[in-house]
């Protein structure tokens, strides 16, 4: 009986030994995992930290485009009312100094002529200013959305 209750007690012993080595080689396998799992949300956290700061700098750099946009186009604005204040001024004292009424429509005439051509250009100046601002201003946005694009493309 000796011999049976050695085979038991050593059966016993190596069953236990197994399963020891089994449950350290899980938990062994289950810490890596977590280590890896945690490393790799870090890492995701500290990507999205650096997309965040990329897409804040894109906005401020958008908003100091439109503010210079903004301010081309009031200095536009300013000067061309300025000069339109004098031009008018002028015709007004030529037309006052008109000799006949002939002399009165065609001084009127010109005057109309140069004020419509001259409202005119400064359209056209405003539209490009304006254009030109949107597209400074949407320039860094659009470029923060082509990265993200790019970042999901490489990711699938």
């Amino acid at each position: 009986m000796t011999d049976a209750t050695e085979t038991v007690k050593k059966t016993v012993e190596q069953t236990a030994a197994k399963a020891k080595a089994q449950a350290e080689a899980v938990h062994n396998a289950s810490t890596k995992a977590f280590k890896e799992g945690v490393d790799r949300s870090i890492s995701s956290f500290t990507e999205l930290n650096a997309h965040g700061k990329k897409n804040l700098e894109a906005v401020v750099e958008s908003a100091a485009a439109a503010q210079k946009g903004a301010e081309a186009l009031s200095q536009q604005v300013l000067a061309y009312g300025k000069k339109t204040w004098e031009d008018n001024v002028q015709a007004a004292q030529s037309l006052a100094q008109a000799r006949s009424l002939q002399e009165l429509v065609e001084l009127q005439s010109a005057w109309a002529k140069s004020s419509a051509e001259a409202y005119l250009a400064h359209l056209n100046q405003t539209t490009e200013t304006l254009t030109a601002s949107v597209k400074d201003s949407f320039q860094p946005i659009n470029s923060r959305v082509s990265a993200v694009v790019e970042s999901f493309q490489s990711v699938r």
